[in-house]
């Protein structure tokens, strides 16, 4: 069984204590057999930067981001970043895309965040032709290169093609699964829970399919929490961050993870913790929350819980599991139960 971790996220302020440790923890999740690390992207540290730092500070470890925002740069520059991020690393770099949501686009990158698919569709279309050496010729809905009426021409990035580097999609609502079997290398999960895995994987087959693909030619990249000790005392300070999901990741119209849940067998909670949430009862939103869908989303329990959990990610079809080794009150994670849980369960079940 492989194994991927992250690091990065909303709360990444970027103190240079906080990265080293990271730094750190990478290098050493290298050695134990991790196969990928995947940055985040939200609005703290940028995906690339770091990678940009642990491509010089590793070896084999893929380096992923987790995702790219499409609203944040142009489709030439996320392909030119890619390509370069590629060069440098040996050849270990993913490119993970994602649409983000309506307040990040609209609140912080002042993009549009209307039609997010097709503005994806479009994004992957032009990398795709960056990453094969083409010339950049594009006429989309909300892309347009050259710009018509302009002194603009076609071009072809200076930097050569390469067609190896593979394409991921952050996704979740049932078009753009179905899209991302269709067109993706892989799919970085969220919302997931291995009892209703369909709700997530049936479109995505769809699509594969509807390409003359199969599943099995998706890499499914899902996971969670990973702590050991007793599951509902574990469960129980995480339902905060389970509410602010539900009711804070988008605005009250679009919440694509609560509209996951939902399809996922949550649909009563996810709607209540919104709502709660919305009205600025942030307690109540994480107190209605139960603790068995904490558990259904995450590994946590004594080994024999965990391990239970990683079979049920496996048998759903996870490969591999991404996996987020909890936060001890000591500063550094290379002491904490995660990393054991890599170093002993990496190669297991298989």
């Amino acid at each position: 069984m492989k194994v991927s971790i992250g690091i990065g996220g909303a709360a990444s302020g970027g103190r240079r204590d906080d990265f080293q440790e990271n730094v750190e923890f990478v290098v050493e999740a290298e050695k134990l057999g991790v196969d990928t690390v995947w940055s985040a992207e939200a609005w703290g540290q940028d995906a690339i930067a770091p990678l940009a730092y642990l491509a010089a500070r590793t070896e084999r470890i893929r380096l992923g981001t987790g995702i790219m925002q499409i609203s944040a740069r142009t489709p030439s520059m996320t392909a030119m970043t890619a390509l370069t991020m590629a060069s440098i690393s040996g050849d270990r770099f993913i490119l993970g895309l994602g649409a983000s949501g309506p307040q990040v686009v609209e609140g912080l990158q002042g993009r549009p965040f209307k039609a997010p698919l097709t503005r994806m569709r479009e994004t992957v279309d032009i990398v795709k032709l960056a990453f094969a050496g083409e010339r950049i010729a594009y006429q989309g809905q909300h892309h347009q290169l050259p710009l018509p009426g302009g002194e603009g021409k076609a071009l072809r990035l200076a930097q050569p093609g390469n067609d190896r580097i593979p394409i991921y999609l952050a996704t979740l609502g049932p078009n753009a699964l179905k899209y991302t079997g269709e067109a993706a290398d892989g799919w970085l999960g969220t919302s997931f829970t291995p009892k209703h895995a369909d709700a997530h994987l049936d479109p995505i087959r769809a699509g594969a399919e509807s390409a003359g693909r199969s599943l099995a030619d998706i890499d499914i990249q899902v996971g969670g929490t990973v702590a050991f000790g007793d599951a509902e005392a574990l469960a129980e300070p995480m339902k905060a961050g389970l509410a602010f999901t539900l009711g804070a990741m988008g605005s009250a119209r679009t919440n694509f993870y609560n509209d996951a849940f939902k399809r996922g067998g949550w649909d009563a909670v996810a709607r209540e913790s919104q709502a709660l949430w919305v009205a600025g009862k942030r307690e109540l939103a994480a107190a209605v929350i139960p603790t068995e869908m904490v558990l259904q989303a995450n590994l946590l329990g004594n080994e024999s819980e965990v391990r239970s959990r990683l079979v049920a990610f496996r048998d759903a079809g996870v490969t591999p599991q991404r996996l987020a080794p909890a936060r001890p009150a000591h500063r550094s994670r290379q002491d904490t139960q995660g990393r054991s849980l890599i170093k002993n369960w990496r190669s297991r079940p298989t």
